[in-house]
Formats: structure tokens, C-alpha cells, sequence
């Protein structure tokens, strides 16, 4: 039987971190919970205090190759205990965690690492070989360190996992000025003995003061408008965010974070591993997502709470291996970084047996800077069919605004304008991009065009690029894609403007369709001209086997446009 479900603290009130920074709430949770898990990676755990040795063995190599307070470390595995150890080791030496998409490629790392002048990488010995080695040479980086993970491999139907060791001698050689190191080889060197980062000893290593303005994380935008852009969080902002989470997913001590999110993503460094430091709840890491992978997890951890992209809830839902019973512990969801059709909650909260909670954020804003509440269910708008993405959190002001920046009255679509505690404070190197995104005392400029109701509910209605001008009427893709959401044969749905020479833009829409469905391209539009002004219903629909999508399973509507 599932737990009745507390109401959050209103938002109307203010929020106090319990830590200004981050390695303090580290410093406090080992100290509080050394013995407790806080690591689940496929049948592996590791406690707060193994994670600590791991942390402070890497730090103490990190110091000696000269890694020093304010220097970026790249963190480049996927979702695995590696992740957080690096993430972890660069907080204790002071420097800076640049978390890297491991998709990437070649010239995308290269990009990263120039970018952002970092000085050592973290990553695992597959990416070491196929991505990274033929990189740090190009970059500033001097040191390297590889470890083992374990990841799963797809055999027919069936899911396996084996573990990939950190082993040096096997892997590529580092460029002629660089070291490559293993962190498996820097803990057995350092022996049960390390003393903890800060002490005195054979392996502590001094740890600068960190303050609450000191960046802790440079998290790359997507770069859909021209090259990454680092934002800078800083420690008080994953801090204050932290505390978010902490009221979003009110959790007991030890009920576990499904990590589902990628950790190189804003969601995954926020809403996984910042809130399971803060509240000491293990995190349930599956290397990479894989539906099949996450609920075999699922099955063994059974943890509480989850916040991720609606595809991957979307895919859990829809795989065949889900079995009865599989979703019964997930009872605190949430889901960020697009609008939902409430068709498509409905048809997953029938299946998770919850109510999926929406939230908005962004790189920029540390993770939410609205939620709808826990206990209470999301609004639809009237007019576009959309469901509210939440009501601006704690201690954080959102203006709705024309083009002139001037406010505008609830109702009306404008862009949302973002200023509270967990604001980035600019972008790494790049005053100009700073300047014109964040102006206006303080306020982010989001790009996303929103509107307001009367009690404050948020509804996003799209990025302003991705509008369509279809002979001067204006097309938001997403009231058309939950249209289409709401004919029983379309799994996803994502429209985009397409060039014509009589409209200057039309509108174009790609689907997928759910297991054992079929539909014709004129079914689809006949649907969409049932509910939709003549301008909106697409002029084509293409049917695809699979959805163009990011690391963090966004739909890439550049690649459809293309």
C-alpha cells in the first residue's frame, strides 16, 4: 500500500539551505552516514564513507599533479559510481566539475576541454580509447584517470551486465606530457589508511576554504543556437537547489533516487546526486539508460523517488519486460525539460499507479524554477490543451514579457524572465553571452515563451526559436503535438517548421507509433483537422521507427528540421 502523500511546504514561503556549499553537506553526510548506502550500481553498493575513501584517494592524486582551487576538472563517464567520485574529488581540492555529455564526440570533447581550459579528465576506459586519447593532446589537460564500471549488454531479450576494469596497461598510451592513471591503482596505493582530505598525513591533502559563490559545476548548455555555453553553478546554487528537492520529493532517510537522468545533465547533478547528498538517499545508477536495464534495477533497489525526461518514464511504461508490481515503489515522479500532453499523464499514471509531477528548468537555473507541488495535480489550459509545468519555487521571482521587456498581464504569452538564489551568475568566459542573457537586475533571459494564470500556475508553451510563421499566423509545435498525442496509435509526437515558398513556413510533424499500431499519414491528418485551425494541421507527417534524440531524451527537432 502506498504511503499517503505529504503536502509540500508552500511556496510562498522562504527556503534556507542547511549548507552553503556542497562539500559541506559531503563533509556532514559522511560524517552522519559513513556505514549507509549511497551508491547502487547494478549488484554492487557502495556506502557514503567507501565513496569518501574513493574521493579522497583521487583527490590527493589530483593536488600532486598540481590541480589546484579554481582549475576545471572534466567529468566525462556515464551514470556511474566514477561519475560521483570525480565529481566528489574535484569539490575536495577546490577546483571546478565540468560534466561532459559521453556521447560526444572527437571534436565536441575537444570543444569542451578548450573551452573550458581544463586541466585533468575523468572518464571510463572505453571513452579513453574511442573518444578521449586522441583529444587531451589538443587541450590543456595534463592528467587522466580511468576506472572500471559496470554497464549492461543486450543479448537477444536478455540483459546482462559485466564489469569493464580501469586497467592501464590495456589501454591506449597518453600523449607525450599527459598521465594516464587508474583510480583503482590510486586506492590500493593509498590503502584503508587515507586520511580524510583537509588533515594532516600520508594522504590528506589541504582543502581550500569554498564559499558559497565559488563555481562547483560548468554545465554546457545544448548549443542549439551556436557553440556550448558553460554556465556557471555555483556551490550555493546546487546547494539552494538541493534543499528544493528535498522538499519536492519528500523522502524518509534512505529511500533511494532512480537515477534515470543523465549525471553530466543539470537534472541528473541537481535532482540525483545533489538531493541524494543532501538527504542521504542512495542513488540507483544503470551506466547507461536502457529500459530493460532500469527495471531489472528497479526490481533489486526499489527506490522511491525519480525525476527525468517523459521518454524515458515513456519507455519504462511501454517496455515488455515490465512486469507487475516492477513500478510500486516509485511513488514520487517527476518529469522536466518539455510540456506534457495530458493525454499522454494519464495513460502513464494509470501505469506507474502515480501521478507524474511536472517541473521547468534549465542548465542556467540549477535545475527547477517551477514545480507543480507534490499532492496537487497540474491545471490544463483551456485554450492550447497544454498541462502546467508548475508555480515558481522558493525565493524565486519569474516575470512574464514582451519584447521590450515590459510585463505583461496573466493570460498573455511572453518570455520568462528567472531571478532567485539557484540563477547561474554567467557563462565561463563569455562576458557577451552573459551581458545579453543575463541583464535586468539579475533576471535570466530563458528564451522559453510562457504564460501565467491568475494563481500562478506556468505554462510553457515553446522555445521562441522553434515557433512557426505560417503566413503570419503563428504555430506553437506543441499545442499541434498534443493533438497528436491524443490519437490512440501515436507513441511521440514533434513538430517543426518546414520552408514553402507560399507561406514562408508550414507545419511539418514526425510520429512514432506504440508497439502492434499502425496509421496512415492521411488518418493523421484528418485527426488533426478535427481539432485544429486550418493554418496548424500539418501539410506532411512522417512516421519513423525511431525518434532523433539527446543524451537526456529531448527530441531533437533540428535534426527533424534538416
Amino acid at each position: 500500500m502506498r504511503r499517503p502523500v505529504d503536502p509540500m511546504k508552500p511556496f510562498t514561503e522562504s527556503l534556507t539551505p542547511a549548507f552553503s556549499t556542497m562539500i559541506d553537506a559531503w563533509e556532514h553526510r559522511v560524517a552522519e552516514s559513513a556505514d549507509e548506502p549511497f551508491l547502487h550500481s547494478f549488484a554492487d553498493t557502495l556506502t557514503f564513507g567507501q565513496v569518501d575513501a574513493q574521493a579522497r584517494a583521487l583527490a590527493a592524486t589530483l593536488a600532486r599533479e598540481g590541480v589546484a582551487a579554481g582549475d576545471r576538472v572534466a567529468i566525462y563517464p556515464q551514470n556511474d559510481p566514477l561519475f560521483v567520485v570525480g565529481v566528489l574529488a574535484t569539490w575536495k581540492v577546490g577546483a571546478v566539475g565540468v560534466p561532459i555529455n559521453p556521447m560526444n564526440t572527437a571534436r565536441e570533447l575537444r570543444y569542451h576541454l578548450q573551452d573550458s581550459g581544463a586541466v585533468a579528465l575523468v572518464t571510463l576506459p572505453t571513452l579513453w580509447d574511442d573518444v578521449a586519447a586522441e583529444v587531451v593532446a589538443d587541450s590543456s589537460v595534463r592528467v587522466t584517470v580511468i576506472g572500471r564500471f559496470r554497464r549492461w549488454v543486450a543479448d537477444d531479450s536478455c540483459v546482462r551486465d559485466e564489469t569493464v576494469p580501469g586497467d592501464v596497461q590495456a589501454a591506449r598510451p597518453a600523449p607525450e606530457g599527459t598521465t594516464l592513471l587508474s583510480l583503482e591503482d590510486l586506492v590500493d596505493e593509498a590503502g584503508p589508511g587515507t586520511e580524510p582530505a583537509g588533515t594532516s598525513g600520508a594522504g590528506g591533502v589541504p582543502t581550500p576554504a569554498v564559499a558559497a559563490d565559488d563555481p562547483a559545476l560548468l554545465t554546457y548548455t545544448s548549443g542549439t543556437t551556436g557553440n556550448p555555453k558553460g554556465a556557471i553553478n555555483t556551490h550555493g546554487n546546487l546547494a539552494f537547489n538541493a534543499e528544493t528537492y528535498v522538499q519536492m520529493g519528500g523522502l524518509e532517510p534512505g529511500q533511494g533516487i532512480l537515477a534515470v537522468a543523465p549525471l553530466f545533465h543539470i537534472t541528473g547533478s541537481v535532482g540525483h546526486l545533489a538531493y541524494g547528498i543532501r538527504g542521504g538517499h542512495p542513488l540507483v545508477l544503470s551506466h547507461r539508460f536502457h529500459p530493460v536495464a532500469v527495471l531489472e534495477s528497479i526490481r533489486r533497489w526499489r527506490p522511491t523517488f525519480t525525476i527525468g525526461a517523459i521518454t524515458a518514464l515513456m519507455a519504462m511504461a511501454d517496455s515488455p519486460e515490465l512486469k507487475d508490481g516492477d513500478l510500486d515503489n516509485l511513488e514520487v515522479i517527476f518529469t522536466g525539460g518539455a510540456p506534457v500532453a495530458p493525454s499522454l499523464s494519464d495513460r502513464l499514471e494509470k501505469v506507474y499507479g502515480s501521478y507524474i509531477h511536472a517541473a521547468y528548468g534549465m542548465s542556467e537555473t540549477a535545475s527547477p524554477i517551477t514545480v507543480g507541488p507534490r499532492g496537487e495535480r497540474s491545471p490544463v489550459d483551456p485554450d492550447s490543451g497544454s498541462l502546467s509545468v508548475g508555480k515558481a519555487v522558493y525565493d524565486t521571482e519569474l516575470r512574464i514579457v514582451d519584447e521590450n521587456g515590459a510585463d505583461l498581464p496573466d493570460g498573455e504569452y511572453g518570455e520568462i524572465w528567472a531571478r532567485g538564489p539557484q540563477i547561474t551568475p554567467g557563462y565561463w568566459g563569455n562576458e557577451e553571452a552573459t551581458a545579453a542573457e543575463i541583464t535586468d537586475g539579475g533576471f535570466l533571459h530563458t528564451g522559453d515563451v510562457a504564460f501565467r494564470d491568475a494563481e500562478g500556475w506556468i505554462y510553457l508553451v515553446d522555445r521562441k526559436k522553434d515557433m512557426i510563421n505560417a503566413a503570419g499566423y503563428k504555430v506553437w509545435p506543441r499545442e499541434v503535438e498534443g493533438i497528436l498525442y491524443d490519437h490512440p496509435a501515436v507513441s511521440e509526437a514533434a513538430v517543426v517548421g518546414a520552408e514553402d515558398s507560399y507561406r514562408g513556413e508550414t507545419v511539418a510533424a514526425f510520429v512514432t507509433l506504440k508497439a502492434g499500431q499502425g496509421v496512415t499519414e492521411e488518418e493523421l491528418v484528418a485527426h488533426c483537422r478535427e481539432q485544429l485551425a486550418a493554418y496548424k494541421i500539418p501539410r506532411s507527417i512522417g512516421i519513423l521507427d525511431e525518434m532523433p534524440k539527446t543524451a537526456t531524451g529531448k527530441i531533437m527537432r533540428r535534426m527533424l528540421r534538416e
